[in-house]
């Protein structure tokens, strides 16, 4: 069995949050040993981490003598190097994986001492693709939350009026206003959003263009959330695309081929699948009606029209991670949470862009989404 060693804090290291489902804000190393789990840690986080992780064992840095260290003048981070490098030595760690972000200062200390480290960043993906049951419960709060959101904006662009820029209580109807009534809902939801897309128009084409300014009648609207679950740091992801008054018939063509793929690559997926076939199924769709795709442009070609991203990728402690379903795609496995979000676009036009969040089962896949594809709001 391989020794596993993090260092690191629970809200910027996925790696460690998966392991410990818990806030912790302060670095502190975890340990994997002989089928055991330690934290050396403070005993500022002891109790926490007990309750919410009783079979990891914690360890405080008193019991390698860091309090000698530092009242005997030693410098605070070399005191803890110290503790850390004996408690290695008292579990019996001589070699262990770590993740890809560990911290050079400490795996230049480490190796210094004899203690060999390898990254291994498929391990650690790996780890973290199979979702428990915890962090599925956080997805699903995470996506009604989202819903919840892309409600409350729907409702707006119903009750805005106007040809052009659409009005909406005497104001132009503009994607900050839209947004800030979306986290009015995240919060209420206790969902963190730090940023999310409404960009309506040109904008819409432009990859993650966040969107802002006003909206007019007659251009998509394109709607990314990716709210995160506050109580797991679990994400969802999902798109819808809206038009207010009359559709043009090249967004409805869009929107028609989007969710013709969305049906058709939902289906397909399954535990085995590789997210390229799944790419290869949405190509297909798209080239047989004339777009260029991430498949079929010459190497080396840049394109921003057509299908010009990848079909999905995994989410749940960062909202894109393994498996991949793109030009280079995974096997699916059962736990496996994924976007499928085709998308259609002209550049200085604007586009449209379905997404829709799955689990993969033993068996197939359920579609944790549960919101419709209507293009009009």
């Amino acid at each position: 069995m391989t020794d596993v060693l993090i260092h690191a804090d629970t809200i910027r290291s996925p790696e460690l949050r998966h392991e410990l489902p818990l806030s912790v804000p302060d670095p502190l190393l975890y340990i994997e040993h002989d089928g055991r789990r330690f934290a050396v840690v403070t005993a500022f986080e002891r109790e926490r981490i007990g309750n919410a992780a009783p079979d990891i064992e914690t360890l405080p840095p008193e019991r390698f003598g860091i309090d000698e260290l530092l009242r005997g003048g030693t410098p605070r981070v070399e005191a803890m190097l110290r503790s850390y490098v004996r408690a290695l030595r008292e579990i019996g760690v001589t070699e262990a994986a770590v993740p890809k972000d560990f911290p050079v200062e400490l795996a230049d200390r480490f190796r210094s001492e004899g203690i060999a480290l390898s990254v291994e960043r498929d391990l650690f993906e790996d780890r973290r693709r199979r979702k428990s049951a915890t962090e599925v419960a956080g997805l699903r709060r995470a996506q009604r939350a989202a819903e919840a959101a892309l409600d409350a904006a729907r409702g707006m662009l119903r009750e805005a009026t106007g040809d052009g820029v659409l009005q909406l209580d005497g104001a132009p109807l503009t994607s900050e206003r839209i947004k800030v009534e979306m986290q009015r809902v995240f919060v209420a939801h206790d969902v963190v959003a730090e940023d999310f897309i409404v960009a309506a128009g040109a904008q819409g084409a432009v990859g993650h263009h966040m969107g802002s300014g006003p909206i007019s009648a007659g251009e998509a609207v394109v709607f990314d959330l990716w709210p995160r679950d506050r109580e797991t740091a679990v994400y969802t992801d999902m798109t819808r695309t809206y038009v207010v008054g009359e559709v043009p018939e090249e967004l409805r063509e869009y929107h028609r081929l989007c969710e013709h793929v969305l049906e058709l690559t939902t289906a397909a997926t399954r535990p085995g699948v590789n997210g390229r076939e799944l790419m290869q199924t949405a190509c297909d769709v798209f080239a047989a009606a004339g777009y260029p795709t991430q498949l079929t442009k010459k190497a080396g070609e840049v394109i921003d029209s057509g299908f010009f991203h990848g079909l999905g990728h995994g989410v749940g402690l960062e909202v894109h991670e393994r498996p991949w379903l793109s030009v280079v795609g995974d096997d699916l496995v059962p736990g496996d949470v994924i976007t499928l979000e085709p998308g259609l676009y002209r550049a200085g036009y604007g586009g449209v862009r379905l997404e829709d969040i799955l689990l993969v089962t033993e068996d197939g896949a359920e579609t944790v989404t549960q919101y419709g594809y209507a293009l009009e709001p």
